[in-house]
């Protein structure tokens, strides 16, 4: 190549060269040097056309290293925007594939178990009120209401504080208000608990003994021989009231034994539970076994799930229950729906209301017994699962549920749903860590829930880890789809492949025998490909360390370039 010889600067000048060109373009030359190829360009025509060139081609270069994506042409851009705006029935179809999926759930379920539980003396209000208002699990949440009233009253009164203080110059009117806030905190009535917590071997209510409020008892052995006006909470090996309880008896013990007075409930999870006494109104029980005496009383319903049922004495109001051998010696005063293996109805019998039984054997009534009508007898059908229809409804129904949970992920945090499907192509990383995560995390939340300071993390912890096992099944599907249909970096296109993935996976988890271990795989998988995801976010950013390239990134510059005036060597 050619060079300028500025050894007489007067003397004509020969043609430049690229390399002193980009130089000149990029204003890398000192002042003079550039005044003599500016002169040089004007006389010559040759010269001048290859420094527009290189103009031209410096601000093309600089132009596309500065634009963070190409323009696509409008012809694809109308296309693209078509596109988007015809995939947008994808949300109005899953809404309607998700709102039918409710509505079969209600219907399905929700309801035959609203409907039986109204006969069997649960109405609505009742029962949110006896199992969330009056549970053992809510004592003492009114405390935690009074509190927080308290400190929304604090916080409005910081507000109007700031509020007077910015508005206020004289020093009398906000004494005012500070004195009249304090007046109000000052009336709020503290929090009274009126419980007492009894703990040991031996625990009792003595004969003579009668406690106001409500009651706490953990021990080896329970006993209840005077009154309490309040709720009993049982924690026992074994445990008897004889006594006078005028609220509900909650108990979890090995054998329960109930000889007394109850006004209120029996919420009972024992192993055994035995009636010889009154209570007033009903009994929900989750227990092996059952016995209610000759001489005991229910005067409202009773709910059984157990295994064995013997109801020898009077109830009031109707019979729900789930177990395998029920028998009925004694007085019922409503219906009876019974699901179990065997029902036996004795010559002792009688009731008053419709019997609908479930169950493999048919019931054995004694002719003898009074009943309002003869049995509604259905035989339990164990058919195979892959024979009924509703089992391909509800594929269906629980496919457009994850396409539509999808959908949201996808738009809400389109990177974050990129980055799991692309860690989840590193198989081995994956899988490991998402043994490790799937049953690492609902441990560590469990122990944390015991902690009472880390029981909002616990809980929000497990709520979280149930929502990636199927989040995680949306990342294996969406992998599966781009396996099929191609890669695209699109969040639409992605969405379209996720849903064909998703329909796939299904159908793989299905499978009879092999479904259930797909399904964990997939799982497993999928968990492990998140965890990378979120643990890539999380990990700190270290400083990028100076490359010094081993190779040189481009060739040498010929031996005559000069670079600011001054020759190369």
């Amino acid at each position: 190549m050619r060079e300028i010889d500025h050894s007489l600067p007067g003397d004509t000048l020969e043609h430049l060269d690229e390399m002193t060109c980009m130089l000149y373009v990029e204003r890398q030359l000192d002042r003079t040097r550039g005044q003599e190829i500016s002169q040089h360009v004007q006389g010559c025509s040759q010269c001048r056309t290859l420094l527009r060139a290189m103009e031209r081609e410096s601000r093309l270069l600089t132009r596309a290293m500065l634009e963070e994506e190409e323009p696509l042409p409008s012809r694809l851009a109308q296309f693209q925007d078509r596109a988007r705006r015809s995939m947008q029935w994808i949300w109005g179809v899953a809404l309607g594939l998700a709102a039918t999926g409710v509505y079969a759930l209600y219907t399905s379920y929700v309801e035959p178990w609203q409907s039986q539980l109204d006969q069997a003396g649960f109405g609505g209000s009742n029962l949110l009120s006896l199992l969330i208002f009056q549970g053992a699990f809510w004592k003492g949440w009114q405390s935690v209401i009074t509190l927080l009233e308290v400190l929304a009253i604090l916080t409005l009164a910081g507000f109007g504080l700031a509020f007077f203080r910015r508005r206020s110059r004289r020093g009398s009117a906000f004494a005012l208000v500070l004195a009249g806030f304090c007046v109000i905190a000052a009336l709020v009535p503290p929090a009274a608990s009126a419980s007492v917590t009894r703990k040991g071997n031996f625990v009792e209510v003595k004969e003579d003994e009668h406690i106001k409020g409500d009651v706490f008892l953990f021990g080896e052995r329970v006993r209840v021989n005077g009154t309490v006006d309040g709720d009993v909470f049982v924690f026992s090996t074994d445990a008897t009231v004889s006594g006078h309880v005028t609220g509900d008896v909650i108990a979890f013990a090995q054998s329960l034994h109930v000889s007394g007075e109850i006004d209120g409930n029996i919420r009972s999870f024992n192993n055994n539970l035995t009636i010889t006494g009154t209570v007033t109104r009903n009994l929900l029980i989750f227990d092996e076994t059952l016995n209610l005496d000759s001489a005991g009383k229910v005067g409202g319903s009773v709910t059984s799930f157990t295994k064995s049922l013997n109801l020898d004495g009077n109830v009031g109001r109707d019979l729900l229950l789930f177990g395998e051998h029920i028998g009925i010696a004694g007085s019922v005063g409503g219906g009876i729906q019974a699901r179990g293996r065997t029902l036996s109805i004795s010559s002792g019998a009688q009731v008053h209301g419709p019997i609908s039984f479930t169950g493999d054997e048919p019931p054995e009534v004694s002719s003898q017994a009074r009943l309002a009508s003869p049995v509604d007898f259905h035989r339990a059908e164990h058919k195979p699962r892959y024979t009924e229809g509703s089992v391909y409804v509800w594929q269906v129904i629980w496919a457009a549920a994850f396409i539509l949970f999808g959908l949201v992920l996808f738009n809400l945090m389109p990177g974050f749903c990129r980055e799991a499907v692309a860690n989840a192509e590193r198989y081995g990383a994956s899988g490991g860590l998402g043994v490790l995560v799937l049953f690492g995390i609902p441990i560590a939340a469990i122990i944390a829930c015991v902690t009472v300071v880390g029981l909002f993390i616990g809980v929000s912890t497990l709520f979280i880890w149930f929502e990636c096992l199927h989040f995680a099944q949306i990342v294996v599907g969406t992998l599966v789809g781009q396996w099929l249909l191609g890669r695209t970096s699109h969040v639409w296109p992605l969405i379209g492949r996720m849903a064909v993935g998703i329909v796939v996976v299904r159908i793989c988890t299905n499978i009879p025998f092999a479904g259930p271990w797909i399904k964990f795989f997939v799982i497993v998988w999928g968990f492990g490909a998140i965890a990378l995801a979120v643990y890539r976010r999380l990990e700190p950013s270290s400083g990028a360390a100076a490359v010094v390239p081993s190779q040189p990134l481009m060739p040498p510059l010929p031996p005559t370039t000069t670079v600011g005036g001054a020759q190369l060597a």
